[in-house]
């Protein structure tokens, strides 16, 4: 199965098998599971996993094997406090896996300026986008993303996200006026709703500069209970504060017009960190799959 309309491809990330920071949810599941179960699903592509071989061949072996690409992948970039020259010695292994096996972007998401225990803190205790120089911060975003195009062949894409740098919509925006058109944008439907904003804000504001999309649903409640009793991130993903695009109450309907208007090309991942115990993957993720093409891709096909 084949969705590839003015280059739009439908990619699942491995996190709905198994979780990137609690190494219980998922545990003991194979790299082989995933890709099976996700090209059985109808995907064309995953993201990288740490279950994944961290080698090129190997992994573009497993990938061949079950007729899949590698969409993209995260990397923990640390620009907020380090200089350039830092984060390009620090990518430079993954970047070339990612180069290596196809991928045409990297998700950069900024973990400097986090609390080491950031995750677990209450949701409104994040520490907010100050004593940060801006302008600079943007100029070294801007220079990242050039070095990686220019070594790697990679476009960046920055990945707003609850409790790191560049979580609310003024902060998003802040951060992308202040960088050149190098730094692309990573749109995040579960992010953006969970933060508090309208993802189609994000659209209309830096649609042309959006280059990779993560499809994840927020259930309302769930969420709404974590503020209430102080919950954090990680206890959001155990209660099922995320989910699968159609299983809670995101409404995709401008993302769904934003692709019919031609405005974008590239990957969509279906990205929902759930506890598998809870939500089996083969069965959520192929459900998934089908609610992005009846009704995400519907106007771009």
């Amino acid at each position: 199965m084949s969705d590839t309309v003015r280059n739009i491809r439908l990619a699942v990330s491995p996190l709905s098998w198994v979780n990137e920071v609690l190494h219980d949810l998922g545990a003991g599941t194979t790299p082989g599971q995933v890709l099976g179960e996700a090209a059985q699903a109808g995907f064309e592509g995953v993201e990288t996993s740490r279950i994944f071989p961290h080698a090129a061949e190997p992994l573009r072996m497993l990938l061949d094997a079950h007729g899949l690409s590698l969409a993209s992948g995260w990397f923990s970039g640390t620009l907020a406090e380090n200089p350039v020259a830092h984060d390009i010695e620090t990518v430079r292994g993954h970047a070339a896996l990612l180069r290596d096996c196809g991928a045409r972007v990297l998700v950069y998401g900024e973990t400097a300026h986090m609390a080491a225990d950031a995750l677990d803190v209450a949701l409104f205790a994040r520490r907010p986008l100050s004593g940060i120089d801006i302008a600079a911060y943007g100029q070294r975003l801007t220079a990242f993303a050039d070095h990686l195009q220019a070594a790697y062949g990679l476009a960046l894409n920055f990945h707003h996200h609850l409790m790191m740098i560049g979580e609310t919509l003024d902060e998003i925006s802040a951060i992308m006026m202040a960088t050149g058109p190098s730094v692309g944008l990573l749109l995040d439907t579960g992010h953006a709703a969970a933060a508090g904003f309208d993802y189609a804000d994000l659209i209309a504001a830096f649609g042309d500069r959006i280059n990779h999309i993560h499809l994840k649903d927020v259930r309302r409640p769930v969420l709404d209970r974590l503020h209430r009793e102080g919950g954090s991130f990680n206890a959001g993903v155990r209660a099922g504060m995320f989910t699968v695009p159609g299983d809670g109450d995101v409404d995709f309907t401008p993302l769904a017009d934003f692709l019919a208007s031609g405005g974008y090309e590239g990957w969509l991942v279906v990205e929902a960190e759930q506890d598998p115990a809870k939500a089996p993957p083969p069965e959520t993720v192929t459900r998934a799959a089908r609610f992005v093409r009846e009704h995400v891709m519907r106007g771009a096909q």
